[in-house]
This record gives C-alpha cells, structure tokens and sequence, in this order.
C-alpha cells in the first residue's frame, strides 16, 4: 500500500513520510498528521518507501522500529545514503535501550515508544520539519 494524502493548505512539499506495516496504525497517523496541515504520504513496505525516493523528496519520516521485510534501523541507513538531510522520527511498541541509542547515534530527531501522546507526535514532526527549512 502506498497512500498520497490529500493536499492541504497548498503543502504539497510537505514531505512528510509515514512508513508502518499495521494499516490501522498507518491510517491512525495519516488522519492525525493530516488534521493539523500536514500533506503525508504512507507506506506500509520498506521497499516501496525506499523507492519512491528516487521521485519524491522525503524531508520527515515517521518509521516504525519492528517491521517483517526491513527493519527502520535498516531504512534509517539506506536514507542516510540516499536523502541525507531526511528528518527520522522513531516509534516502536517495543521499549528497547540499545535500539533507541542505536537509531539516536546514528542521526534520528527522536525516538516515541507508543502508545505515545499525539499532541507529541505532531510537535516534533513540526519542529523537525522546520529544521529541515533552515
């Protein structure tokens, strides 16, 4: 599944990717993200968000930790390669120590355990989006 959010606002270069293999939880993030301004895109593979950078810019993704194919450890160093100045956002359902310092060391903006408060979410997706305009 690959998703376009509707345009909001005339935001169409928001960039703001969302990458979840549970559909219930990809949608959950797209209507709230969209709700506030926000035009998104969603993944539910890893592949099919790795490929869709060679069209579209990716300035925030939102990545899952725990994934089947790839895991957002994985995307995170593929991203790094190919869109180095993409803003990553972690959330795992798995509080994990190590994978957190890992994603942190290696450049992520921040790292939420869900169930996390969306009021947060949507804080840090603005600030990291703002950092990637300046």
């Amino acid at each position: 599944m690959h998703a376009l959010g509707p345009r909001i606002g005339g935001q169409s270069r928001d960039g703001i990717w969302l990458l979840d293999d549970d559909a219930s939880m990809l949608k959950a993030l797209g209507r709230l993200l969209i709700s506030v301004g926000f035009a998104v895109e969603k993944f539910n593979r890893p592949a099919d968000f790795l490929s869709m950078l060679k069209q579209r810019e990716c300035r925030v993704a939102v990545l899952d930790v725990w994934m089947p194919d790839m895991n957002g450890l994985e995307v995170q160093a593929r991203l790094r390669q190919e869109s180095p100045g993409t803003r990553i956002i972690f959330m795992t359902g798995r509080e994990e120590p190590s994978v957190r310092q890992t994603a942190l060391d290696a450049g992520a903006f921040a790292f939420l355990t869900k169930p996390f408060d969306d009021e947060n979410l949507v804080r840090l997706v603005q600030e990291a989006e703002r950092r990637c305009r300046n």
